[in-house]
């Protein structure tokens, strides 16, 4: 019979032997719920965030911390709008020129996010920002992401859960005959 360690039920099965299970525990994050990512994202992140600010305000002092998280969050305010600029103009001319703009607006999107890190007060969330304003680092993240999700996607119609195939033939069976080579 296993046991669950209270309060993290869903992480690690813990089985009656006291290890835990070694596939179990490489898979957890498999498993969980986009709700409980959200839950531990707005848990550890204001808390790794106050501990950093409190260790950083100990080291330089209340006001210059303040000061430094207010400079990161005007600096990176002034890098997302010349940034998302920039984009829009990339997006506006493929668009012109009848491309569709995919990578683009994943930057974008990137950007959106990287703004909202750089405006949220503390040094780990502008640090995450910084990065997804670095454009080398944002495009192989974009592209990592679409490799992941569209290998993902793909698969051989051999394998359980790939795409179900149905081959046959057709024929219309209409009352009158289709003649779209005369105008009306």
């Amino acid at each position: 019979m296993a046991q669950f360690l209270p309060g993290i039920a869903w992480v690690v099965r813990i089985p009656a032997g006291g290890a835990p299970d070694p596939l179990t525990a490489r898979l957890w994050w498999h498993r969980m719920s986009a709700f409980h990512w959200f839950f531990l994202l707005f848990l550890i992140v204001p808390l790794a965030e106050i501990y950093v600010l409190l260790e950083v305000g100990s080291v330089l002092g209340a006001l210059p911390t303040v000061a430094a998280v207010v400079l990161t969050a005007l600096i990176g305010a002034a890098l997302v709008r010349a940034q998302g600029f920039s984009t829009l103009m990339r997006i506006r001319a493929s668009l012109d020129a009848g491309d569709i703009p995919a990578m683009a607006l994943l930057e974008g999107a990137f950007l959106l996010v990287a703004g909202a890190l750089l405006l949220t007060p503390g040094f780990l969330t502008d640090t995450i920002g910084f990065i997804f304003l670095s454009p080398p680092i944002r495009r192989a993240l974009i592209e990592h992401f679409l490799i992941e999700k569209l290998a993902a996607t793909q698969r051989h119609p051999d394998e359980p859960g790939g795409p179900r195939v149905i081959e046959g033939d057709f024929r219309r069976k209409d009352k009158t005959p289709r003649n779209n080579n005369k105008l009306r």
